[in-house]
């Protein structure tokens, strides 16, 4: 009896070393296969063992654009899975961001538009010895999402956007837009236009899109607060998207990562056929930009009166916004390695498989120099 007790434990102290075993084995395995899923081809999250963590520790604070939200949490489930690096970004909007970090409360901030004159400036008390900088690292369609029963393909121009937004066309049967789509079943429908409740630099380039291509329909000054009349407003691209998706006759703008289940609108460019928001016609356009900003700012200026075969006028860039001297001794690092992960190519890689677009390679590629002399 007491022989055979001895032998059963010593057959289940045997099979505990062989899992052990196959469980370290296993581990060493996962190290070595790049994240590789049951098949053994890469998974999405494959870019993270190509990342240098570079004695990134601690913890991230940032906000701003919540255009960009949708890539950062891609970005950081993989940044923060190779470096053990917590990463909060709150995307509370492109004009909150900015203010955080000229009071200096986060790392880095995320806005669609370029820093103005003034927040340099201001930068400068928080960047000591150095200011405010804007690398551009997500760029993207701003879609027109709509929900008008029956109708599944629309084409509208800058004017009529222009006057939808500006509550001047009120139904969705109006001539103007019949006129734009004279196959279309269009319904009897009062219009509910969406915008955002808070400064945003969706805002922003949505308007300045208006404003460069239709000035006589849209009379405003632009900037990240709204100020056109009527309408509704919503928090966020989730919340204007939220809106939309809700509401019979309603329509908005947000990017394209936000459309899920949403009909978008083709915009009529004066190219031969209209264009469709995808990731491929917002790249077209990215990649005429031209880099307007001096030293080691990188922010661009982009052509939304752009007539080219397939690209997307209205089109929108997100910035990073970091300081180039003077960042914090405790978040450098980490601030340092996340951005550099970002705009490596496994980094923009993520962002076509988010519905948003990569920075053209010659951009890209000063962003890169410029982030690996921060300091």
């Amino acid at each position: 009896m007491m022989l055979q007790r001895k032998n059963r434990l010593r057959a289940l102290s045997l099979g505990a070393l062989a899992v052990s075993g196959a469980l370290a084995l296993s581990a060493c395995g996962s190290d070595d296969n790049g994240n590789s899923n049951a098949t053994g081809k890469p998974s999405s999250s494959a870019a993270a063992g190509s990342i240098k963590c570079d004695n990134a520790k601690g913890q991230l604070l940032a906000d701003g654009s919540s255009a960009q939200k949708n890539a950062i949490d891609a970005w950081v489930k993989n940044f923060s899975q190779a470096c053990g690096v917590q990463i909060n970004y709150k995307g509370a909007g492109s004009g909150a961001g900015v203010t955080s970090f000229n009071q200096g409360q986060i790392a880095f901030a995320g806005s669609d538009s370029a820093l103005k004159p003034e927040e340099v400036t201001a930068s400068k008390k928080v960047c000591s010895g150095g200011q405010g900088i804007d690398l551009p690292m997500v760029g993207g369609p701003i879609a027109l999402g709509y929900n008008v029963p029956g109708v599944d393909n629309l084409v509208l121009d800058a004017p009529t956007i222009a006057k939808i937004f500006n509550s001047e066309i009120k139904n969705w049967n109006d001539k103007a837009i019949q006129k734009l789509n004279p196959s279309a079943k269009l319904p009897d429908l009062k219009i509910q236009a969406f915008h955002r409740s808070e400064d945003s630099g969706t805002t922003d380039n949505f308007t300045k899109y208006l404003i460069a291509t239709t000035p006589d329909n849209w009379k405003y000054s632009g900037g990240k607060a709204w100020q056109a009349k009527g309408g509704q407003a919503a928090s966020g691209s989730a919340g204007v998207a939220q809106g939309v998706k809700q509401n019979s006759g309603a329509i908005g703008y947000f990017e394209l990562s936000y459309a899920k289940d949403i009909n978008t609108v083709a915009i009529a460019t004066g190219a031969k056929t209209p264009v469709k928001p995808s990731t491929e016609s917002a790249t077209a356009d990215i990649a005429a930009a031209k880099v307007v900003g001096t030293g080691n700012d990188l922010s661009l200026q982009l052509d939304y009166k752009t007539k080219a075969e397939g690209a997307y006028p209205m089109t929108l860039v997100t910035y990073e916004i970091v300081c180039d001297k003077g960042n914090k001794a405790d978040t450098l690092p980490a601030t340092k390695a996340f951005l550099t992960y970002i705009a490596s190519e496994d980094g923009q890689k993520v962002l076509s498989e988010n519905d948003y677009a990569p920075i053209p390679d010659e951009i890209i590629a000063k962003v890169r120099t410029t982030i690996a002399g921060l300091s």
